[in-house]
């Protein structure tokens, strides 16, 4: 009887052990399919993420020219220098001269339009992703470092709680009659942009080979170190542009460009922004409505 009774010792003491093992395997299987669904879930939380890092902008900066074709022009106007007429100025650079009184004349019919200004961001974000602008937007860009437009014309766009996006010819800075790296670093600080408008000046459509560097990669590192922030937009010398600088520009972190009143190029449209000039013969009245015109 001993013999035909130990087996059955043996299991009944071995029961509990065996339980103990079922269980926590079919426990451990439990946990095991119960973690599935957060592992499915945590994937797209990873794209979600990754997503939100390249904003929309940089997805259509590079493809859609026709999204930004698509948007309503931004009415720009370009100024230079912001003083009387002499007797020796000639009719050609009159065009390029405003008397102070009628800058504040342009300025005064702006705002009591209900005109807002923007700056180049503002301006990018909305024509490469639809960001949203004031009702009434327009841009103020000012051309080639003339000290008249810090001592005249900024005043003049304080009052009114205006900014501007000054271009800037590095090789002026700190000479007679133009601004020095304090006062373009002040323009900064005080939230108007400074962007370039190359080293002297010269026709973009003769560059070649070291001009690259000479004319646009190193302003835009010297503004950088006078304002302490980026350089990402710039401004064609008397409006003129060629296919052949888009490609030079954007190796250069230029992520538009300005040229005055010329078509926009349907494959380029961002660096073929269009602006113009804003005459010094015409009151604000008039002005208003030759921008209207163009920008319609």
């Amino acid at each position: 009887m001993k013999r035909s009774v130990f087996p059955f010792r043996i299991i009944f003491l071995l029961l509990p052990v065996l339980i103990f093992v079922l269980s926590y395997s079919c426990g451990s299987r439990e946990d095991t399919n119960s973690a599935k669904p957060p592992e499915q879930s945590s994937e797209p939380q990873k794209e979600k993420k990754s997503e939100s890092v390249t904003k929309p902008s940089e997805l259509n900066f590079t493809g859609d020219p026709n999204t930004v074709l698509s948007r309503k022009q931004v009415p720009i106007l370009c100024y230079h220098q912001v003083r009387d007429y002499r007797p020796t100025d000639s009719k050609t650079a009159r065009d390029y001269i405003i008397p102070p009184s009628v800058f504040r004349d342009h300025i005064k019919v702006l705002a009591d339009s209900g005109y807002h200004t923007v700056l180049p961001d503002e301006l990018y974000d909305y024509l490469v992703s639809g960001a949203p602008l004031p009702e009434k937007p327009v841009m103020l860009s000012f051309d080639d470092t003339d000290l008249e437009q810090f001592t005249v014309a900024v005043p003049a766009m304080k009052e009114h709680g205006f900014k501007g996006v000054f271009f800037i010819m590095t090789v002026s800075i700190g000479r007679p009659h133009y601004m020095s790296k304090e006062q373009v670093k002040q323009l900064a600080d005080e939230g108007h942009a400074i962007d370039s408008h190359t080293w002297d000046h010269h026709n973009i459509k003769k560059y070649a080979g070291e001009d690259w560097v000479i004319q646009i990669e190193k302003p835009s590192r010297l503004l950088e170190t006078i304002t302490g922030k980026p350089i990402n937009y710039f401004a064609y010398p008397f409006g003129l542009w060629n296919k052949e600088a888009i490609p030079e520009l954007k190796k250069r972190g230029i992520k538009a460009a300005f040229q005055l009143a010329d078509k926009r190029d349907p494959l380029e449209p961002l660096f073929t922004i269009r602006r113009i000039i804003a005459p010094g013969s015409l009151n604000g009245q008039a002005m208003l409505a030759r921008m209207k015109a163009s920008f319609k």
